[in-house]
């Protein structure tokens, strides 16, 4: 007897196909993929280069020096003093790679969260490689060679990427991936603090 089957997939077959296809694309770009990580870190750095615009417009206005509130506990306080006069833009204040809101444009966000750690105290007469911004890092304290900087698990907190590390921003304007664990020494001494954004 001859089999008189048309010779296409039947329904369940492309829905396996089509579901195979799928978790093959999650594993491959997912959120928790380093690839996926990588491509929101560059992004993150774009970000982190434009605060800084905004802060180099600021310290030309305030004798070289960057936003400061005094006993400040997050970086929210003193950051959002360049909103709206010195930058109108509040997205580039959230981590693309991070689960934070939107914040609404041209607004101040001092009530709102934020994803970046800020180096309050800087001017712009600190050298080139003076930490200026980074994503949320794990606490306050300066780093050793050694020491987790950013989430070594991928979870909060300071995992605006995950386990994948984060960025650094210097106060020469340029930004460095990091990985989770410092590579080398962070010193800051007063009247510099790191301040993380809101938990």
């Amino acid at each position: 007897m001859q089999h008189t089957g048309s010779g296409g997939f039947t329904l369940i077959e492309l829905m396996v196909l089509v579901a195979v296809i799928l978790i093959l694309y999650v594993m491959a770009y997912g959120p928790t993929q380093k690839a996926y990580q990588n491509r929101q870190m560059v992004l993150c750095q774009k970000n982190l280069q434009m605060i800084d615009i905004a802060l180099k417009i600021y310290a030309a206005d305030y004798h070289d020096s960057y936003p400061l509130v005094p006993g400040a506990a997050t970086s929210e306080a003193p950051l959002s003093l360049l909103v709206p006069r010195f930058t109108t833009e509040t997205s580039v204040f959230i981590c693309p790679g991070s689960s934070n809101h939107r914040l609404p444009e041209a607004r101040s966000f001092v009530d709102r969260k934020i994803s970046y750690a800020y180096y309050m105290g800087r001017t712009a007469r600190d050298g080139a490689d003076a930490m200026l911004l980074s994503d949320e890092q794990v606490d306050t304290h300066p780093r050793r060679v050694g020491d987790p900087m950013f989430s070594v698990t991928g979870k909060p907190p300071a995992a605006n990427h995950r386990q994948f590390g984060g960025n650094v921003l210097f106060s020469d304007g340029h930004a460095e991936q990091f990985p989770p664990v410092a590579t080398r020494d962070f010193a800051f001494s007063n009247p510099v603090v790191l301040l993380n954004p809101k938990p």
